[in-house]
């Protein structure tokens, strides 16, 4: 299987289902309300609760904006990413103005998982029956996968499953990797 790619800009913004801001679907599998892993960017521009996903597990990290106080967490673009239960009352305080953010959603069977910033350069081994990702914050990350190399544009995801174990170095300004269950 190869990558999949996703450009932020060619996905469509739809309402929370609390109303509280927009999200952009990059990809959930299998497609539907019924999910086993999702991946999406938030743009949110007040104050106020996050919607709730029982039985998920949700990765959570600011991309733009001064950042966000999430229940007693305060996360800037700097910051790790949160991991929590995509179940509990969230309520979100905004520091200084509207943030974009980026969401890893997954349920049970996906876990166990991560998500980490890398700045700089990295080398991840992914084990079989995994997903892996990357998504270029800035200005453009750079792939290595199994001799491949793949550019990657700002503001993009890709994605792909994997059968075997492989070695993955990526070299970036501001990047997010993740990797989870298939």
């Amino acid at each position: 299987m190869s990558w999949h790619v996703v450009h932020l800009a060619d996905v469509t913004a739809t309402h929370w289902r609390n109303g509280g801001g927009l999200t952009r679907e990059l990809v959930a599998e299998p497609a539907g309300a019924d999910w086993q892993w999702r991946l999406s960017v938030a743009e949110v521009a007040a104050d106020g609760p996050f919607s709730r996903f029982e039985g998920v597990t949700r990765w959570f990290a600011v991309l733009q904006g001064a950042g966000v106080v999430l229940n007693e967490h305060r996360l800037t673009a700097q910051d790790a990413p949160l991991c929590f239960d995509g179940g509990a009352a969230t309520d979100c305080r905004l520091i200084d103005g509207p943030t974009q953010d980026f969401n890893l959603m997954l349920r049970g069977n996906c876990l166990p998982a991560r998500m980490v910033r890398i700045h700089g350069q990295a080398q991840e081994l992914a084990h079989a029956s995994k997903c892996i990702a990357v998504y270029a914050v800035s200005p453009r990350a750079s792939v290595e996968f199994n001799g491949q190399h793949l550019g990657v544009p700002p503001a993009t995801l890709i994605w792909r499953k994997l059968t075997k174990a492989a070695t993955v170095n990526i070299q970036c300004e501001h990047a997010l990797w993740m990797e989870w269950s298939a």
